[in-house]
């Protein structure tokens, strides 16, 4: 049996990102016919369709699906291999990242990490990666994403973190909210309704833990999965809302009609960091993101 053709897979990892024959064709410099031929050679390589016809659309497969991360991963880790050190042009690298990031960083920075990439990586590309009922740190090691952006959590003993900022949660109502008409305290916030923020639809959190050492509960009326949306909703209610600090003052910076409130129970500072498998460590390309993240993140 004769070794498969490798440069197959970089075409076939241009095929899934761009789902069609002429996208693929125009980012490997070929012709059209061209690239349908070496779809046909990668069709006859897997003894399977990879893609198929959808009205004027053409689909993948579901085995296509399942193997797209890990053609991406083996393409990555080949560029790598051939790519010397200390010679890595960032303006001219193809690069993408995935990154699994909570909203705090994604809502405060992803625009300036943009900026950075479009000036010092242009052919480079972003990819925030939704969460998903997986480990993160064996999302880290497979290669599913390439850093991973989170409150700090026990990661696993081998994966690289570092920290990048604190914030601290505090409370949000809209501004003529009967709740400022006396001092805020434990009970009265418990009077209304509370909005909770999580993408995997969980609506208890510290602050719960917290109201329960005092004897008190809170309801949560609501759970929606990003704070812009929670932000909104809140504008005509008379919910309230734990926000993480920087995110409610870009949010009364924005001109809402929200007002900012401490919480009045004990909550931990939560501090953001940034991690990412070892085996990107001496990476160029991935140095630069951790770098400019971290550069960010500090001239807030």
């Amino acid at each position: 049996m004769s070794p498969p053709d490798l440069n197959l897979l970089h075409a076939l990892d241009v095929l899934l990102e761009e789902g069609s024959v002429v996208g693929a064709a125009r980012r490997m410099h070929l012709s059209p016919p061209a690239m349908s031929r070496t779809l046909s050679r990668i069709r006859e390589a897997l003894g399977d369709p990879v893609f198929v016809q959808a009205g004027r659309k053409l689909v993948p497969t579901p085995r296509a699906l399942a193997m797209r991360e890990q053609v991406r991963l083996v393409v990555e880790q080949a560029t790598q291999v051939l790519t010397p050190g200390d010679g890595v042009d960032l303006k001219t690298l193809e690069r993408r990242f995935n990154v699994r990031a909570n909203d705090i960083f994604v809502g405060l920075h992803s625009g300036r990490l943009l900026e950075a990439m479009a000036a010092e990586m242009p052919r480079g590309m972003l990819r925030f990666a939704p969460e998903e009922d997986d480990i993160d740190d064996e999302a880290l090691r497979s290669g599913r994403i390439d850093l991973f952006i989170s409150a700090s959590r026990q990661l696993g003993p081998e994966i690289r973190v570092q920290s990048l900022f604190t914030t601290r949660f505090v409370g949000i109502a809209r501004r003529d909210h009967p709740l400022f008409d006396e001092d805020v305290t434990p009970g009265r916030i418990t009077q209304w309704g509370h909005i909770g923020i999580s993408r995997r639809g969980k609506f208890a959190g510290p602050i719960d833990s917290a109201l329960e050492a005092l004897g008190l509960r809170r309801h949560v009326a609501l759970v929606v999965p990003t704070p812009f949306t929670a932000l909104f909703a809140l504008q005509n209610s008379d919910l309230l809302l734990a926000l993480p600090s920087h995110l409610a003052r870009s949010a009364l910076d924005a001109g809402m009609p929200l007002r900012q409130f401490d919480l009045p129970v004990p909550l931990e500072t939560v501090v953001l960091t940034q991690a990412w498998h070892p085996r990107f460590h001496a990476d160029p390309a991935h140095q630069w993101l951790r770098r400019t993240i971290r550069a960010i993140c500090e001239t807030r």
